[in-house]
Protein backbone atom coordinates (compact mmCIF):
# COMPACT_ATOMS: atom_id res chain seq x y z
CA UNK A 1 0.00 0.00 0.00
CA UNK A 2 1.39 3.46 -0.65
CA UNK A 3 1.24 6.62 0.78
CA UNK A 4 1.81 10.59 0.19
CA UNK A 5 3.42 12.06 3.36
CA UNK A 6 4.72 15.53 3.20
CA UNK A 7 7.87 17.00 2.17
CA UNK A 8 9.37 17.38 5.65
CA UNK A 9 9.07 13.87 6.46
CA UNK A 10 10.90 12.66 3.19
CA UNK A 11 14.22 11.51 2.95
CA UNK A 12 14.90 12.60 -0.32
CA UNK A 13 16.56 15.78 -2.05
CA UNK A 14 13.09 17.02 -3.54
CA UNK A 15 11.88 19.12 -0.49
CA UNK A 16 8.92 20.73 -2.09
CA UNK A 17 6.84 18.27 -3.39
CA UNK A 18 5.48 14.93 -2.32
CA UNK A 19 6.99 11.54 -2.07
CA UNK A 20 4.92 8.49 -2.30
CA UNK A 21 6.68 5.45 0.11
CA UNK A 22 5.62 2.46 1.56
CA UNK A 23 3.88 1.34 5.27
CA UNK A 24 7.15 0.52 6.65
CA UNK A 25 9.09 3.39 5.71
CA UNK A 26 6.37 5.33 7.55
CA UNK A 27 6.25 2.63 10.21
CA UNK A 28 10.32 3.60 10.62
CA UNK A 29 9.73 7.35 10.37
CA UNK A 30 7.14 7.55 12.95
CA UNK A 31 8.80 5.20 15.45
CA UNK A 32 11.79 7.22 15.21
CA UNK A 33 9.93 10.14 15.74
CA UNK A 34 8.36 8.73 19.03
CA UNK A 35 11.88 7.96 20.10
CA UNK A 36 13.15 11.83 19.79
CA UNK A 37 9.89 13.66 20.94
CA UNK A 38 9.21 11.50 24.29
CA UNK A 39 8.55 13.53 27.39
CA UNK A 40 11.98 13.73 28.72
CA UNK A 41 14.02 14.98 25.60
CA UNK A 42 10.94 17.60 25.59
CA UNK A 43 11.52 19.03 28.89
CA UNK A 44 15.32 19.11 28.37
CA UNK A 45 14.68 20.98 25.21
CA UNK A 46 12.61 23.32 26.69
CA UNK A 47 14.83 23.81 29.85
CA UNK A 48 17.74 24.29 27.48
CA UNK A 49 15.92 27.03 25.69
CA UNK A 50 14.71 28.46 29.00
CA UNK A 51 18.24 28.79 29.97
CA UNK A 52 19.94 29.66 26.72
CA UNK A 53 17.57 32.85 25.85
CA UNK A 54 14.96 33.58 29.08
CA UNK A 55 16.48 33.04 31.85
CA UNK A 56 17.98 36.61 33.96
CA UNK A 57 21.23 34.63 33.26
CA UNK A 58 21.17 33.70 30.02
CA UNK A 59 23.86 33.36 27.76
CA UNK A 60 23.85 36.79 26.22
CA UNK A 61 23.93 38.21 29.81
CA UNK A 62 26.64 35.76 30.44
CA UNK A 63 28.62 36.99 27.50
CA UNK A 64 27.91 40.63 28.84
CA UNK A 65 29.64 40.23 32.10
CA UNK A 66 32.70 38.57 31.08
CA UNK A 67 33.58 41.72 28.61
CA UNK A 68 32.93 43.90 31.30
CA UNK A 69 34.65 41.88 33.42
CA UNK A 70 37.97 42.24 31.28
CA UNK A 71 36.99 45.82 30.90
CA UNK A 72 37.37 46.18 34.42
CA UNK A 73 40.20 44.33 34.96
CA UNK A 74 42.05 46.27 32.18
CA UNK A 75 40.88 49.90 34.27
CA UNK A 76 42.76 47.79 37.94
CA UNK A 77 45.50 46.70 36.04
CA UNK A 78 46.78 50.43 34.80
CA UNK A 79 45.32 52.08 38.17
CA UNK A 80 48.18 49.68 39.55
CA UNK A 81 50.30 50.55 37.57
CA UNK A 82 49.23 54.54 37.94
CA UNK A 83 49.62 54.57 41.28
CA UNK A 84 53.07 52.73 40.93
CA UNK A 85 54.18 55.32 38.90
CA UNK A 86 52.78 57.86 41.56
CA UNK A 87 54.08 56.12 44.18
CA UNK A 88 58.05 56.51 42.45
CA UNK A 89 57.33 60.11 41.81
CA UNK A 90 56.47 60.59 45.24
CA UNK A 91 59.17 59.36 46.62
CA UNK A 92 61.74 61.44 44.07
CA UNK A 93 60.24 64.69 45.22
CA UNK A 94 60.06 64.28 49.16
CA UNK A 95 63.61 63.05 48.50
CA UNK A 96 65.54 65.18 46.45
CA UNK A 97 65.07 69.39 46.45
CA UNK A 98 66.44 69.36 42.97
CA UNK A 99 63.35 67.01 41.70
CA UNK A 100 61.14 69.18 44.03
CA UNK A 101 62.20 72.12 42.57
CA UNK A 102 62.40 70.88 39.10
CA UNK A 103 58.75 69.39 39.02
CA UNK A 104 57.34 73.17 40.50
CA UNK A 105 59.18 75.26 37.51
CA UNK A 106 57.21 72.66 34.89
CA UNK A 107 53.97 72.01 36.46
CA UNK A 108 53.51 75.48 38.30
CA UNK A 109 55.45 77.57 36.32
CA UNK A 110 56.99 78.65 39.59
CA UNK A 111 60.23 81.15 38.87
CA UNK A 112 63.30 82.68 41.32
CA UNK A 113 62.56 86.03 42.21
CA UNK A 114 65.79 87.16 39.45
CA UNK A 115 63.66 84.55 36.91
CA UNK A 116 61.20 85.40 33.33
CA UNK A 117 60.02 82.30 32.21
CA UNK A 118 59.42 81.71 28.20
CA UNK A 119 57.06 78.82 27.87
CA UNK A 120 57.64 77.41 24.10
CA UNK A 121 54.33 75.62 22.89
CA UNK A 122 55.15 72.92 19.66
CA UNK A 123 52.15 72.62 16.92
CA UNK A 124 52.17 69.96 15.18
Amino acid sequence: MKFFIPFFFSSGKNYFCFKSTDMKTIELLFGWLKKIFNKYVLVLAVFVVWVVFFDENNLMKHRQNLEELAQLQAQVDFYKNKIEADKRKLYELQTNDENLEKFAREQFLMKKADEDIFVIVEEN
